[in-house]
């Protein structure tokens, strides 16, 4: 189950190319990005501040404007789709691809922790990081921060 954007359906074909039989691919749209995301596409992190003065509410306090919402909404979003896939297949391992945004929000959620900008930032999932869920029921009840494998550059040709 992926996000519908190109990015995860392009991660969860990864992934389900690797395993025998390859899994079907669906996608939720409840596993997309952040909603104030939109607001920021296509501008340059740099240039945010002042092409986009909304920015600086957002990161005030999230959901607060139109078209922004919640950490709690964000994770909500996720967990949903968690539960609704436990429940339709039991005991069954899978995989959901989503973003960075929704996935630091599901983890302060399961963590307890403030819901907060610094929270967002303080433990981050990186690019192919995954927050792994064992769940009882419809409850979470382990969960873990897996960072990505670390890759070695490679050697640089030789002269």
């Amino acid at each position: 189950m992926a996000s519908p954007l190109d990015r995860a359906v392009e991660t969860a074909r990864i992934i389900a190319g690797g395993l025998t039989p390859t899994p079907a691919l669906e996608t939720d749209g409840a596993l997309r990005e952040s909603e104030f995301s939109r607001y920021l596409q296509g501008v340059p992190y740099w240039q945010i501040p002042v092409r986009r003065p909304l920015w600086f509410v957002h990161k005030a306090k999230r959901g607060l404007l139109p078209g922004d919402e919640s950490i709690a909404a964000m994770a909500e979003r996720v967990l949903g789709v968690v539960r609704r896939l436990t429940r339709e297949h039991p005991g069954e391992t899978m995989a959901l691809v989503s973003h960075a945004d929704p996935l630091v929000a599901t983890w302060i959620i399961l963590d307890g922790r403030p819901q907060n900008e610094r929270e967002m930032h303080r433990k981050d999932i990186q690019k192919a990081g995954m927050l792994q869920l064992d769940m009882e029921g419809d409850k979470p009840k382990v969960w873990e921060y897996i960072p990505p494998p670390k890759v070695e550059t490679p050697a640089t040709a030789a002269a």
